[in-house]
């Protein structure tokens, strides 16, 4: 396993434009424009409505670089695109390999046979939103929040960047997230699912390690568990050329569990696995669990019906807020301003916050620092204020959104609920939808 980071220097154009611009990655449009003193900063004055055309053009970000000789060694070699931002198509030495239609996903591209062992140039060229929209918005015209611009039930994209009851309009284009090539020999790992069983000689941990095998070997996974002491558990197993997964388990005996703020401490555990093959190291992943039991109750009482967390066995009395995306343009949060704003939420006497479904499933150290200051996260999927689209199409883009956010968050115990959407069910029955 090798990998090498594409993120930081990258060229930017409009389509069709003959000058290439210097660009940032993570980032996007409007922040690279921004940075080269092209467009006036959208949240002065009234400078949204100028900075409107931005999101009407196409634009395509290159990178050119050489690929690390033990990267092209390998059976297999990825492009591993952590976030795409939206319609967009990637081409690699001049040949596409692949494209893209959902800001929220990772995306993958098999580029072994087009890498060379001299420059590389990866161009990825993004269609506006806005233009992609129409011509299903004019076949299929769906109700979306009057406030905002038109088309956004029709693209996998953060609603509130087409403007909301708070917030400006300006849907981006970019690659948001981090980008990198990666190398593969006989198998990678493809998923981490992990369980956990309560008992009175301890919590006993299921991990499901899912493979992708390019070769029929044997393969050996361990896993090592550290607690937040120090103390180590540890599992191992060979399975065979054939078999692709395999659930290895520990228990943990004397566990400190995990509990929300106001409610108890935050230990957290670290789960690391590696596959290897005749003692060559193939794959590693890790993940930091909080081990705890988590319920939420609903039974009959006089208001209707009870709606309590119960963590470890003791009602959780929820404090929080709703939150939005920090920012209009997400490649601009970093770590520090996540934790300032987490850190408050704390200082007040929060327990909760609900992501909102009209932004972004939040990036990786939102969870990690919800984790660690015990602050719960109610989870929406990205729907909201909107009829959306049901062909089939649609749907199955949907469901790799679902499918890969779920596994990407699912083993933070900050974790407590995912919700389906925003106000749709009552606009529907509420707002004449219907």
């Amino acid at each position: 396993m090798d990998k090498q980071c594409l993120d930081g220097e990258w060229e930017f154009r409009r389509v069709n434009d003959s000058e290439w611009l210097p660009a940032t990655v993570p980032g996007c449009v409007h922040t690279d424009l921004l940075a080269l003193g092209r467009i006036p900063d959208p949240f002065i004055s009234d400078n949204e409505r100028h900075v409107q055309w931005v999101a009407e053009a196409d634009w395509e970000y290159r990178k050119r670089f050489h690929a690390n000789s033990t990267l092209l060694n390998h059976q297999r070699v990825f492009l591993e695109c952590d976030g795409l931002d939206t319609i967009a198509q990637l081409r690699l030495n001049g040949r596409v390999i692949g494209h893209a239609d959902n800001m929220f996903v990772r995306w993958r591209f098999d580029v072994t046979d087009l890498m060379r062992d001299a420059e590389n140039s990866l161009i990825v060229r993004f269609t506006s939103p806005l233009k992609y929209a129409r011509p299903l918005l004019k076949r299929d015209p769906l109700f979306s929040p009057g406030h905002s611009l038109p088309g956004a039930p029709y693209v996998r994209k953060s609603p509130c960047q087409y403007g909301w009851d708070w917030g400006p309009k300006l849907p981006t284009m970019g690659i948001w997230r981090h980008i990198r090539l990666a190398g593969y020999s006989i198998a990678r790992i493809d998923d981490v699912h992990i369980r956990q069983r309560h008992l009175r000689t301890g919590v006993r941990l299921n991990v499901r390690v899912v493979l992708e095998r390019w070769e029929a070997v044997p393969v050996t996974i361990q896993l090592r568990v550290t607690s937040p002491n120090g103390e180590v558990y540890e599992a191992s197993r060979t399975i065979k050329g054939i078999e692709n997964d395999a659930t290895l388990a520990v228990t943990i005996t004397n566990p400190k569990l995990w509990f929300p703020n106001g409610y108890g401490e935050q230990p957290l555990y670290t789960v690391a696995i590696e596959v290897y093959a005749d003692g060559r190291l193939l794959d590693s992943a890790t993940r930091r669990i909080g081990l705890r039991t988590l319920k939420l109750v609903q039974r009959p009482d006089r208001y209707g019906e009870s709606f309590v967390f119960v963590i470890n066995g003791i009602p959780i009395f929820c404090k929080g807020a709703n939150w939005i995306p920090a920012d209009v343009f997400p490649s601009r949060v970093t770590r520090e301003r996540y934790e300032h704003l987490i850190r408050s939420a704390v200082e007040a006497h929060m327990n909760m916050l609900r992501v909102w479904g009209g932004g972004i499933y939040e990036d990786d150290c939102f969870y990690d620092l919800c984790d660690e200051y015990g602050i719960l996260v109610w989870q929406d999927f990205m729907f909201s204020c909107s009829v959306y689209p049901g062909d089939e199409e649609f749907i199955n883009n949907v469901k790799r959104e679902a499918m890969d956010n779920i596994r990407r968050i699912r083993h933070h115990p900050c974790l407590a609920l995912w919700c389906g959407n925003n106000e749709m069910e009552w606009g529907w029955v509420d707002w004449g939808w219907s």
